[in-house]
């Protein structure tokens, strides 16, 4: 315990962030005159105290002298009519805590010791008019109570004392033991269990949730009367997580009515045997499905990598937390891909509700438990993947946001991370690794805490009132950059271990003994792992999913230079078992066998389901609304629609230049508008880059799944052919996530889906590398007069892109640049205005959803291929949400400049402008290169008119519908997160 405990804060001499953070809660209602924000650090030492003049040294070293001044064991002085100070709850990772305590470490050259620490905090000065009321809520604006403590004072209490320096150490009981557990029990009782979890004998209440159902609880008694005993609790936590439906996918890999492969055998896999078998000696394909990444050739000498996940339920409990873990979990993913590859791009994506709403729902009776509302939901996922990828290093150019009122029980949040790496070193091909026995189990990066727990199993589940606390993470970057660089920078080339995987869902549970399936079996030694405090149960730190850990199989022989290296870079490894050949998963605490299962039980044991599925009556009628002679207002409208208006304040946040790679960006052309597909170069010296893009569209789920799915595939490709990718290098990633795939109705919808992606994906020859699949995204809860709600997300499948280019001084943007230019659509328009953006302005639903002829498709992307080779396009940009018409004013608004444009009749105008075809773009041609462009595509490409001067203009030829100045229709595309 500490017996010297200080208190440091440093706040701002003129604090350039106070207009915008005093605005920003303004505009959620506060009336406030200023909010001052002040950093606060409690040091707690127990062996030494500081001087006076040490804890200046460390103020000094705390702060930036030029603009901010610290106290001392003194309250802050400033005008202001309340204090609210926001810090960590007892095991929340404190990251600006751990990078303070390694400043002083570094500083005096001494280590802090065990019960020793410093913690962050922020304390919040508040002037204005508050009523109690108000105070409340803005506490409740400022902190989240999973993670946060929150202690508010009056002026006059502040006046007295300050604020108190609190120390939240965790304090837990003593050393535990495994407990053993009785599965003999009726079905009512074993149900529970797989719903709430094990019963806990030291406190009487349920640990979490397994997620096992009755059928694999009846599947493990079994197994274990086999053996003659019962299930230790690490036994059935540990085959719990192994079994959860966010590690084995069951669903996808159940058969189900006629398919008994199963949907990913016999869709997304046989998609990409098709298509490689089809190619190949031109498959691109390297690793796929079988690593934590899918792999594609860069060059001769180097692959590239990419892994999409999601984060869906721990980011509705603690958004900000939710997304950190994901993003660096995911660049664990790269990192663990073969032997090692370097991280160089971050992609993320948000489904969130509309952040303008604030829907009274409840995860408890009588309005208590609130649910997170979407605006808080939606800034803490963006300043999550902020600090994971910009405290990486690691550029963060390709992301999107989708708005829907079925995300605020629920959000989805996907972050994707591509990494590079050479193809061989000294002869071993890099993408291959193999634990052997004898090798030593060894974890490396941070310390194990309770933080994480249940995290896969929760996952696996619908959020509820039981969803538990201990499910959410804070991830610490710093932590992993280190191991990160020292892995794929170090390690790797001196062939200092021969495996490597992360330790993300179910902890050393799953990360060792998957690699264990590589040698054959494995013994662990539970009491040798790091913890960030003691008194955790062995369960506990078996299942645990702290953050920034690994796990890699070292050579006996060379664990001593492997440990040295990893001493010298300051990253913490420890030799915590051995992989062996004995077909077991064996696991020690303190000298007891507290695990003992045969790995092919543990991996292969859960009992096989066939799952039955229900058809959806989909036949929605046409709309029948008439059409505005003008549609001006309506342009205008759509701008502002939160799918297609500008999201510029999160790609101008996250930083996508870093690692010096950047061709084209997130926001293009004087306009800066948001693009679709984006291009790096991720290898030094090489004119090649690795183009991003992706396709969604959980609007058509419920009308359409199997065209959904086709859409999604369609724009995905059609973002990088419009940057210049040819498409026999482009390769695809799926991630479904899905609600109520218990029911037999929403199980047809995944299955249409799937099949869509089947003949989708082998039509264009793109094969899938990876993928991921998220199932029960509902939330179940209540509402204001606690009736009981159920909100379900709409089916959403991303498919994201991944291509090489050949040449990155040749890609296209998407802005207009020169008067003159000629403007075409390249491809058809059809009356599909089914999911669109058009009837959902206008509060419809129904229509057709867009159809599409792949095999023409195929011949146009190829054409347009041609084109950007012989460099006869200005600009080119792909025709998605929004239509003929959005597209238009985007190509328009980027360049900042006009265009005069005329429709051809035929189709009233309003559906021609806001149908979503598929396979279309939007490409400006120089008018001499117009007659060598209009070889290429023939009747294919339609002429509209040119670009030029300050004004759009569209024109049925004889009647004007449009006639706006380009910089209202910015003024529009900017509105809705202007003050962002």
């Amino acid at each position: 315990m500490a017996s010297y405990v200080h208190r440091i804060e440093v706040q701002y001499t003129r604090d350039p962030r106070l207009p915008t953070r005093t605005e920003r809660f303004r505009s959620l209602g506060f009336p406030l005159r200023e909010l001052h924000l002040v950093d606060v650090y409690t040091i707690a030492t127990a062996r030494r105290d500081f001087s006076p003049d040490e804890l200046s040294q460390i103020g000094a070293q705390l702060s930036n002298p030029v603009v901010q001044r610290y106290s001392v064991d003194r309250p802050t002085e400033a005008g202001f009519d309340y204090a609210i100070e926001v810090g960590f709850l007892p095991g929340v990772t404190d990251n600006a805590g751990t990078t303070a305590k390694q400043t002083i470490e570094d500083y005096f050259g001494f280590r802090f010791g065990e019960g020793e620490a410093v913690f962050s905090s922020q304390l919040y000065l508040v002037s204005g008019d508050l009523t109690p009321e108000s105070l409340e809520r803005l506490t409740v604006a400022l902190a989240n109570p999973l993670v946060n403590r929150v202690h508010v004072r009056s002026r006059e209490e502040y006046g007295r004392k300050g604020m108190d320096a609190i120390t939240p150490f965790v304090h837990l009981h003593d050393l535990q033991a495994a407990g053993t557990v009785d599965l003999d029990l009726p079905d009512a009782e074993l149900a529970r269990i797989g719903k709430e979890g094990i019963l806990d004998p030291a406190t009487g209440e349920r640990r979490g949730p397994l997620a096992l159902d009755l059928a694999q609880l009846h599947a493990i008694r079994d197994y274990f009367r086999g053996l003659g005993r019962k299930p230790t609790d690490v036994e059935l936590e540990s085959l719990a997580q192994t079994w959860s439906e966010h590690c084995k996918h069951t669903i996808f890999a159940s058969a189900m009515d006629d398919v008994p492969r199963g949907l990913y055998k016999t869709c997304i896999q046989a998609a990409t045997n098709t298509v490689r078998e089809a190619k190949g000696d031109d498959d691109i394909c390297v690793s796929v499905f079988t690593d934590n990444s899918g792999a594609i050739i860069f060059d001769d000498e180097h692959l590239v990598t990419c892994k999409v996940e999601t984060h869906n339920s721990p980011s509705a409990l603690d958004p900000f937390g939710g997304a950190l873990t994901g993003i660096v979990g995911v660049n664990r993913d790269t990192i663990g891909f073969g032997l090692g590859a370097k991280p160089c791009i971050n992609i993320y994506g948000y489904c969130v509700g509309d952040p303008d709403t604030e829907p009274a729902l409840f995860r408890g009776k009588n309005r208590t438990n609130p649910i997170l509302p979407p605006r808080r939901i939606f800034e803490g996922v963006v300043r999550g993947i902020d600090v994971g990828g910009n405290c990486s290093g690691i550029p963060t150019p390709q992301g999107w946001c989708y708005f829907h009122d079925r995300y605020v029980g629920k959000p989805l949040v996907f972050a994707g991370t591509v990494g590079v790496m050479p193809r061989a070193n000294n002869g071993r091909l890099l993408h291959e690794k193999q634990a052997l026995p004898g090798d030593l189990v060894v974890m490396v990066g941070g310390r194990v805490g309770k933080d994480g727990i249940h995290g896969a199993t929760f996952s696996s589940e619908a959020l509820d009132p039981a969803s538990p606390v201990t499910a959410v993470q804070i991830g610490d970057p710093i932590t992993q950059k280190k191991f990160s660089d020292v892995i794929v920078k170090e390690a790797r080339d001196l062939d200092l271990y021969r495996s490597i995987t992360d330790n993300g869902a179910g902890g050393i549970s799953c990360s060792v003994a998957e690699m264990a399936r590589e040698s054959g079996g494995c013994h662990v030694l539970l009491d040798r792992v790091p913890l960030k405090y003691p008194g955790m149960a062995p369960w506990e730190i078996w299942i645990s999913e702290s953050q920034e850990r690994m796990t890699l199989a070292v050579p006996e022989e060379k664990i001593e230079a492997f440990m040295n290296l990893m001493k010298r870079r300051e990253v913490e490894a420890t030799v915590i078992g051995t992989f062996t050949d004995t077909g077991r998963c064996v696991v020690e605490y303190n000298g007891e066998a507290v695990m003992d299962v045969d790995l092919d039980f543990l991996h292969d044991g859960l009992p096989k389901k066939h799952l039955r599925t229900e058809p959806v009556e989909t036949a929605y009628p046409e709309p029948d609304v008439p059409c505005p002679d003008r549609l001006d207002d309506l342009l205008l409208a759509m701008l502002k629609r939160k799918n297609i208006c500008s999201k510029e304040f999160i790609s101008t946040r996250y930083d996508h230049t870093v690692q010096g790679g950047h061709v084209l960006g997130p926001v293009q052309g004087a306009g800066r508008v948001q693009t679709t597909a984006t291009l790096t170069k991720v290898v030094p010296g090489s004119m090649k880059g690795v183009g991003l893009s992706q396709g969604l569209f959980p609007s058509y789920s419920e009308l359409d799944p199997y065209r959904m799915a086709l859409a999604a595939i369609d724009a995905a490709v059609r973002g990088l052919i419009a940057i210049g990718v040819p498409m026999d290098t482009i390769a695809l990633l799926d991630n479904f996530c899905w609600c109520s795939s218990d029911e037999p109705a929403r199980l047809w919808q995944l299955k249409r889906a799937a099949f869509g992606c089947y003949d989708g994906a082998v039509e264009f020859a793109t094969p899938y590398i990876s993928g991921k699949d998220s199932m029960y995204n509902d939330f179940s809860g209540y509402d204001a007069d606690s009736n009981p709600v159920k909100v379900s997300v709409p089916p959403t499948l991303l498919i994201t892109s991944i291509g090489v280019h050949p040449d990155v001084t040749t890609a296209v943007s998407m802005d207009a640049k020169f008067d003159g230019d000629l403007v075409y659509v390249v491809g058809e328009t059809g009356e599909e205005l089914g999911g669109s953006e058009y009837l959902a302005h206008l509060g419809i639903e129904g229509g057709a959803v867009p159809s599409l002829d792949i095999e023409t498709a195929k011949v146009r992307y190829g054409r347009m291929t041609g084109a950007i080779e012989k460099g006869l396009l200005a600009s080119a940009f792909p025709v998605t949400h929004g239509g003929l018409l959005v597209a238009l004013a985007k190509v328009a608004i980027a360049g900042r400049i006009g265009m005069d444009l005329a429709v051809p009749g035929g189709m009233r105008p309003d559906t021609y402008l806001f149908s979503e075809s598929l396979g279309r773009l939007i490409v400006t041609v120089a008018p001499g290169d117009r007659e060598a462009f209009e070889e290429i595509f023939g009747g294919d490409a339609h002429l509209l008119g040119s670009v030029g001067g300050e004004t759009f203009r569209v024109s049925t030829g004889e009647k004007t519908l449009i006639e706006q100045p380009v910089a209202a229709m910015e003024t529009a595309y900017k509105a809705p997160f202007g003050g962002y």
